[in-house]
């Protein structure tokens, strides 16, 4: 330090701390090491390995907690909670873990019910008289299971030019946006499709039944009794939380804050810590609030009319982690990110939030995970299809191309290789000349007689659906003619939206919105396009006049557009 001016040493002591903090003020003294289920232990500082990227003062982070029958055995905190105060993230650190939330919404739902305030066969128009009458119930318990066929109001709201984080909305925004819609995804119970919609009337109907805010409800019903005292709604994104972190997303140049300015809650708004998520996953295994039906309400798994059993409950996600039954929920808000999950048979719990839009959540939480659950978990590989054949390569061939979802008008592609067929990320196994299988409940079945293109249709039955009619479609290359028909001015009531078609440079079709903001084209099968992350299909009348056009999404299916021209 010779030559150094003293107020430089104190400078670069204090840099030195600085850069330091986003990890030691988030290391109590206390345990070195974990335990494994096989009895073996790890130091933590194979944790702090998992969240490397996020470990310094330059990034916003992620807060861990994980608990072992209930205790919680660890907590660790990364990165910063606010860039431009130099705030690092604790373990006290209050964040949003998007849908995370809807398990207590859920919640909320089922103690109404367990007071005999309402059922959960309710038609929700009881309680909701602005959503339109469909011909048949959507109820309560559909929106517990995302099987009513509500179409989600964001993915609405964003077709109609204002995607949530634009505008802030509120739930005046959801009830206008739901009673617009003369039509459902499809008919209620037949398939699993997600929706926030159903979560934000979930709230709305706590609020009118129980004659209390939604926050308030919750606070009395769960929150105090469970101990979670930093929790609570963002039903009012103005208000000040204390020790709240800032959310971000990654640019060109860094970071950028990407904050949910909503005043929208139930299907997400909840501001928690991951020791708070902790004391509720807990209480999801004891039943100390609630009970036994309060329990199993909880985890009742939604069924579709064909009978097939879904991994959706009531806000949570019931399936299996590398062979141990695991109960989960992800989410995601605006930059921030969150994953809750246990492992029953273990007693392990876990939660990671962030306030990084580019964190996994969910995989930084099963990386730990793999870590306490050392001598448990099964192998991981590609699963076994019993009774599986071998078809010759040729067979494969001939099936292999563009097919139709009859339910969207999607564009799915059929791939062969050697021994199997491929469809997006599902490897499907022949154990017949006419069905194939993935091992993990996704089975195709090929009809006798082909279709078109010499290719047969195909029946889908997949986790959350059944009998998804899959068409053979030829390849299309319109010509400029065939796309002059598509021009024209396109209106939809249930978005509030217009669009105009028209030809653009080399041969392109371009939709624009009512800002002249415009977005190509690409031809998929006759009459088909996709853009912009939606499927545009072209509706002919009597005549072969070109009369309208539906647009699909993965939350908003065959949305009707009427021609104004």
């Amino acid at each position: 330090m010779r030559g150094r001016p003293a107020v430089l040493v104190v400078v670069l002591s204090l840099l030195s701390a600085v850069n330091g903090l986003a990890s030691a003020q988030t290391r109590p003294p206390g345990a070195t090491a974990g335990t494994a289920r096989d009895g073996s232990t790890f130091d933590l500082a194979a944790v702090d390995a998992v969240f490397r990227a996020f470990d310094n003062t330059r990034s916003p982070g992620c807060a861990l907690g994980v608990s072992q029958d209930g205790e919680t055995v660890l907590l660790r905190a990364y990165g910063m909670a606010d860039l431009e105060h130099g705030v690092p993230n604790t373990a006290g650190t209050i964040f949003e873990p998007g849908s995370v939330a809807k398990q207590f919404t859920a919640a909320a739902t089922v103690l109404l019910a367990l007071d005999g305030k309402i059922s959960l066969e309710d038609d929700v128009r009881k309680y909701i008289p602005e959503l339109p009458d469909y011909g048949e119930p959507v109820t309560i318990r559909h929106l517990l299971n995302h099987t009513s066929g509500l179409r989600d109001w964001g993915s609405v709201a964003g077709i109609e030019g204002w995607p949530r984080t634009r505008r802030a909305h509120t739930h005046t925004h959801v009830l206008d946006i739901a009673s617009r819609q003369e039509a459902l995804n499809y008919p209620p119970g037949e398939y699993y499709s997600y929706t926030n919609t159903g979560y934000n009337l979930q709230a709305i109907l706590v609020e009118r039944v129980s004659g209390m805010s939604f926050a308030e409800f919750t606070r009395e019903r769960i929150f105090e009794p469970l101990g979670m005292t930093k929790t609570q709604w963002r039903d009012d994104f103005t208000r000040i939380v204390q020790d709240r972190s800032v959310a971000y997303r990654t640019t060109r140049d860094g970071w950028a804050m990407l904050m949910p300015f909503e005043d929208v809650f139930g299907n997400g708004g909840l501001l928690t810590t991951v020791e708070d998520l902790l004391r509720f996953t807990h209480n999801l295994e004891t039943g100390e609030l609630g009970g036994p039906r309060f329990l199993e309400e909880m985890h009742r798994q939604g069924v579709l009319n064909s009978g097939q059993v879904i991994h959706y409950a009531s806000g949570l996600q019931v399936g299996e982690y590398r062979g141990l039954r695991e109960v989960q929920h992800s989410g995601s808000t605006a930059g921030y990110r969150g994953h809750l999950s246990r492992f029953p048979d273990q007693g392990l719990a876990l939660a990671v939030i962030c306030n990084a839009s580019s964190a996994n959540a969910g995989g930084l939480l099963h990386q730990v995970a793999d870590l306490y659950l050392k001598g448990a978990l099964a192998d991981e590989g590609p699963p076994v299809v019993p009774g599986a054949v071998r078809l010759p390569p040729a067979r494969l061939a001939a099936l292999a191309g563009p097919y139709r979802d009859t339910r969207t008008g999607a564009l799915v592609q059929l791939m062969a290789t050697q021994d199997r067929l491929r469809l997006g990320g599902t490897q499907l196994v022949p154990v017949g000349e006419t069905r194939f299988e993935s091992g993990t409940g996704t089975v195709l079945r090929l009809e006798s007689t082909p279709f078109a293109e010499g290719r047969p249709a195909a029946f889908l039955d997949s986790p959350g659906a059944d009998n998804v009619r899959l068409e053979p479609v030829p390849a299309f290359e319109p010509t400029a003619s065939e796309l002059a028909q598509y021009e024209g001015t396109y209106r939809s009531d249930e978005a509030e939206a217009t669009f105009t078609v028209e030809v653009g440079e080399e041969m392109t079709l371009v939709l624009r919105d009512r800002w002249g903001q415009g977005t190509a084209l690409r031809p998929l099968y006759p009459d088909a396009f996709s853009g912009g992350g939606s499927t545009y299909v072209f509706r002919r009348d009597a005549s072969g006049r070109v009369a309208g056009m539906s647009l699909s999404q993965s939350r908003v299916w065959d949305l009707r557009f009427l021609r104004r021209d």
